[in-house]
């Protein structure tokens, strides 16, 4: 599933393409709003939110917001005119067209259109927003320390904690901490530590297409131990692990030096 960085850049490109602009032609290619026709609707601003992006649209004098969320494989392109789609049309869930471009979203997980005002109803569960204007470590921290026995990982991966970590990231960010993945919060003293790392991942990959945690954008020397089972660690040579981990029906898999991220600490 894309990181928040992802989507960061995905709306920061639909709300510099769009913002400010009418739209000529709108398709929304799933059942519920197959009739919905938004043309004539000026694109207000985009915003990210965690893992979901809101698109503000005024249309009849009404305030309407596009709520799209990428899941596994969805993604944001925007286009010129007449230019060739990069996927086939048939993946396309919404086209948006100005003057100027065609905004596609490909194998979107979410399509939903509301008032704006209802916007809270789609992401006013989610935790702070780590590349967002409300980012609030302390607030995440009592979040996280509200259940001292869940095992980290877990935790960090939840949206409702803190937004925008995902399965890679927490990976990551366990194994520069030095933490293992299945420690529980709550014995953890460095968790403020590891959050600003946090941050600091998604706010330097935010700016590039290429995500590395390592400093280092060549093909499989950008990761510490995301998908790197059965490789080598990079600091000691340890065999990197995985396993699941997660509630019945929404594991995830998760990787770790044995070495550098003990179970139990010395």
């Amino acid at each position: 599933m894309p990181e928040g960085d992802t989507v960061f850049r995905a709306a920061r490109l639909l709300d510099r393409e769009l913002s400010g602009r009418r739209l000529t032609r709108t398709d929304f290619r799933v059942p519920q709003h197959a009739t919905t026709d938004l043309s004539g609707g000026l694109v207000l601003t985009t915003l990210p939110r965690g893992k979901h992006i809101l698109t503000r649209i005024e249309h009849d004098g009404l305030a309407w917001t596009l709520h799209t969320h990428l899941k596994m494989e969805g993604a944001w392109r925007v286009l010129d005119h007449g230019r060739r789609w990069p996927r086939p049309a048939h993946q396309a869930r919404v086209v948006l067209e100005s003057e100027a471009k065609v905004a596609v979203g490909f194998s979107l997980g979410v399509v939903e259109l509301l008032p704006t005002d209802a916007e809270l109803g789609v992401v006013g569960h989610l935790g702070p927003d780590l590349l967002g204007p409300d980012w609030d470590e302390p607030e995440a921290l009592r979040r996280l320390l509200s259940q001292p026995d869940r095992e980290v990982g877990d935790a960090l991966r939840d949206q409702t904690n803190l937004a925008g970590l995902g399965n890679m990231y927490v990976a990551e960010l366990c194994f520069v901490s030095g933490v293992h993945p299945r420690r529980p919060v709550g014995e953890l003293t460095g968790l403020p530590r590891m959050l600003r790392r946090g941050k600091q991942m998604l706010e330097l990959n935010k700016e590039r297409a290429v995500q590395s945690t390592t400093g280092d954008l060549r093909e499989r020397e950008r990761m510490w131990v995301y998908r790197r089972d059965r490789s080598p660690c990079r600091r000691c040579g340890t065999p990197v692990a995985v396993d699941m981990q997660g509630p019945a029906g929404r594991e995830r898999a998760i990787y770790w030096c044995p070495r550098c991220q003990p179970e139990t600490p010395a």
